[in-house]
């Protein structure tokens, strides 16, 4: 149950970051072309909009560390494996473990470092250049982003050990969306 909370959680969070980014450039966008329209200009000057490129560097940013997670999680996360699948049951089983603990080990490294400079930063008056929102906030993603894929390689590992199976993602499927298999609904031409 708690897990398929997080699992909604972390999807909402980068579709809704997404989405937010990509409607705040747009706007940005438009102001800068509409605002040379002579008839608009009185009206748009007045609106800065000089805030929404850097809001939008640290949204994806967030999406970056946890997407990043969200990748481990579904089996879209870039791996090579060819020299792996090579190997035989009881050694491709070591490796693959190996792998998933050594991503674990190194993301909990760069958690616990990117806490480190978090904590460190919250005793200090840094505030973005345009936003002005302390910075110990902007890299907060980076500790919990980190932690989050940690945990999301040791979910990985553990159910490769009790089941022998990796997240495996169907580049064909397209969520929501019901393809019919080849040839059904076409009626039989017959001779």
């Amino acid at each position: 149950m708690l897990l398929r909370i997080l699992d909604r959680l972390e999807e909402i969070l980068i579709a809704t970051l997404m989405g937010l980014a990509t409607f705040i450039i747009f706007l940005a966008v438009m102001h800068r072309y509409l605002i040379g329209i002579p008839f608009l200009y009185p009206i748009l000057f007045p609106i800065h909009m000089s805030w929404a490129q850097e809001l939008c560097i640290y949204m994806f940013v967030w999406v970056a560390k946890f997407g990043a997670a969200y990748g481990v999680r579904t089996g879209i996360h870039v791996g090579v494996d060819v020299v792996v699948n090579q190997l035989r049951s009881p050694w491709r089983n070591a490796v693959v473990l190996f792998g998933l603990f050594c991503g674990a080990f190194f993301t909990a490294v760069i958690g616990t470092m990117g806490a480190k400079f978090v904590i460190g930063l919250m005793y200090t008056d840094q505030v973005s250049p345009d936003l002005e929102i302390p910075s110990w906030f902007i890299y907060l993603c980076i500790p919990l982003g980190s932690y989050l894929m940690c945990f999301r390689f040791l979910q990985v590992a553990y159910r490769y050990f009790y089941t022998g199976e990796l997240p495996h993602h169907d580049h064909a499927h397209v969520e929501g969306v019901d393809v019919e298999a080849p040839g059904a609904g076409v009626a039989e031409v017959t001779r």
